[in-house]
């Protein structure tokens, strides 16, 4: 059935005239509704003329858009430019027609005409609309709209990516085949309903640039890569392209924004090694890779997680991930070092205070907690933190409330809460300087990551990332790491871990003054390596290998060199440089 929308300002004359014309023609297999964008009572002129063509309109009521049980509409026909420029957009997107009619009920009033005059200006619009809707229907017009409906949406639920697009206030108005066989939604679920309400944890993945009303301030085309959950609860990948909508007057009206599902793409892309890194943080070794995942799971949760690793190994870059991947994106992500204040600091710095509440209190404070309402505290060193303050921290988790320093006012937050420490809080639990009861409350999503010393193949990839930013920081360019430097560097222990590694590039950045990073400027003492069976220096770590393990590794790995320099703890430059000295390259 095809359905046709009359629309005019007040749904008091036009618009009616023009649904009664078209509802007496008795057209088969279509629907014809009439509404305002806003309302008022038919005109009386209008009802008299329209009697005198034999049609009675004095039952008909005024309506409005808001009033109407559906807005899926295959043409809408506007009946002044008023209404044509103030109607939204509408499910589907459907075709447009502007007759652009002068008001007869204006005319009238403006001009202060009564009786016959006043009814021969409503006839004469009458008339107009009669010969509009008769032509409409008889000359091909509708034929040809929704030909060209059909063609376009034809194209458009043909094509593999999925399309979304709504209007300023997030009312969805299209969405393609594609996009319900990728998000596993119906067409059914999603128009004509604000986005936000329709997708749990956001269609957007917490990355929305219309969450706040504000869309992006150029007609630039945003992309992004984006974790969603099918109506299934299937974790999906998405690759998105954003761009603003624009109407023929360059006015904003809304957000189109097409996606396609790439999360078979980077499967096979993770276990090629193919990729690095994953939202900023660099990584190819097998646990990292867990990690990543573990943090596209976690998009759509608001569950506590506790980041366990030792000192320097990115614990606070994870955590920032986790909220930048989530649906609190949009929100502050508000970082504690717990280990770092005293217990009296600490409780005010979470908490906040009042004026006069200790000495130095010389007004009202917001805590962290506060601040951090809506969106993500990040608490590193946890393990440091008082038994005292453990037991308000418990709290916060358990109701969400607390009192600033001082106060006795109660303020209520909704946080995500994220903790990390270095510490064995098992052992901590056991010698009774860590409560039981709150580390269930903090670890119901536990992540660990794992030393650098670990991860030695992922080692040539940090050193990349870190440089270039070095580089970019310094003003520098045009300097690299020579493949002995890399093998010093592939080849430590690494206690300092990732942060121990950034120290290093700089420090050899101060000492190199020309375009190779060497050994010699690494610090003093990098020279020393230490594996887990000997002690070796840089300038001797060829003679860590030897022909018969190394060609049996080989064989182990089926002659893949990636690996087998991965367990022999050199980088492949050094492997293909001994390989070669014993004539296997």
């Amino acid at each position: 059935m095809n359905k046709i929308l009359f629309i005019c300002t007040k749904n008091s004359c036009r618009s009616q005239l023009a649904e009664a014309f078209a509802l007496a023609r008795n057209e088969k297999g279509i629907k014809i509704v009439s509404a305002g964008t806003e309302t008022a009572e038919v005109h009386p002129l209008a009802i008299k003329v329209m009697a005198e063509t034999g049609i009675d309109i004095s039952g008909q009521k005024s309506k409005s858009l808001n009033d109407l049980p559906s807005l899926d509409f295959d043409v809408v026909i506007s009946l002044c430019d008023q209404a044509a420029k103030n109607c939204p957009l509408l499910p589907g997107n459907p075709e447009r027609v502007n007759w652009n009619l002068p008001d007869p009920a204006a005319e009238v009033s403006n001009n202060n005409l009564e009786g016959e005059a006043a009814l021969d200006v409503f006839r004469q619009t009458r008339d107009v609309i009669k010969r509009l809707v008769n032509d409409f229907f008889e000359r091909g017009y509708l034929v040809a709209l929704m030909e060209a409906k059909r063609g376009r949406d034809i194209v458009i639920n043909n094509i593999s990516d999925g399309i979304i697009a709504h209007d300023l206030n997030r009312r969805v108005f299209y969405f393609n085949k594609a996009a319900e066989e990728i998000t596993g939604y119906r067409r059914e679920d999603v128009i004509n309903r604000d986005c936000h309400e329709v997708f749990p944890g956001r269609f957007c993945g917490g990355k929305c640039h219309f969450c706040d009303g504000a869309l992006p301030i150029t007609g630039d085309i945003i992309k992004q890569e984006i974790s969603f959950a099918t109506k299934d609860g299937e974790r999906r990948s998405l690759d998105m392209t954003i761009k603003k909508m624009v109407d023929a007057n360059e006015n904003t009206v809304g957000v189109l924004a097409s996606f396609k599902d790439v999360t078979r793409e980077l499967q096979l892309a993770e276990r090629a090694g193919a990729i690095n890194s994953f939202a900023g943080i660099v990584g190819r070794d097998g646990r990292m890779l867990e990690v990543f995942e573990l943090i596209r799971d976690l998009a759509d949760s608001s569950a506590p997680v506790l980041i366990q690793g030792e000192s320097g190994t990115g614990k606070e870059l994870v955590a920032a991930a986790i909220h930048n991947e989530g649906m609190r994106a949009n929100k502050l992500f508000v970082a504690v070092n717990c280990g770092a204040l005293p217990e009296f600091l600490l409780e005010s710095e979470l908490f906040g205070h009042v004026k006069g509440a200790f000495t130095g209190a010389i007004r009202d404070k917001k805590g962290r907690f506060e601040i951090a309402d809506g969106g993500t505290i990040f608490l590193d060193e946890i393990g440091d933190v008082p038994p005292a303050m453990q037991m308000r921290l418990l709290r916060v988790l358990q109701e969400g409330t607390f009192e600033r320093v001082g106060s006795e006012k109660t303020v209520k937050v909704d946080v995500r809460l994220i903790s990390a420490t270095n510490k064995d809080l098992g052992k901590e639990m056991a010698e009774g300087r860590f409560r039981e009861d709150l580390f269930y409350r903090i670890n119901v999503v536990p992540v660990k990551l794992p030393p650098l010393r670990e991860r030695r193949n992922d080692i040539p990839a940090l050193v990349e990332n870190i440089l270039k930013r070095a580089l970019n920081n310094s003003g520098k360019s045009g300097i690299e790491v020579s493949s002995d430097a890399l093998d010093v560097m592939m080849s430590y222990n690494w206690p300092g871990n990732i942060r121990e590694l950034q120290n290093w590039i700089q420090f050899a950045l101060v000492r190199c003054k020309g375009p190779v990073i060497k050994p010699e400027h690494l610090p003093p003492g990098a020279g020393i390596t230490r594996s887990s069976d000997n002690i070796l220096t840089g300038k001797k770590l060829r003679g860590k290998l030897d022909a018969a393990s190394v060609i049996s590794i080989l064989k182990e790995v089926n002659d893949n060199r990636a690996e087998a320099a991965r367990r022999l703890g050199v980088s492949r430059a050094t492997l293909y440089r001994f390989l070669n000295t014993i004539g296997k390259v």
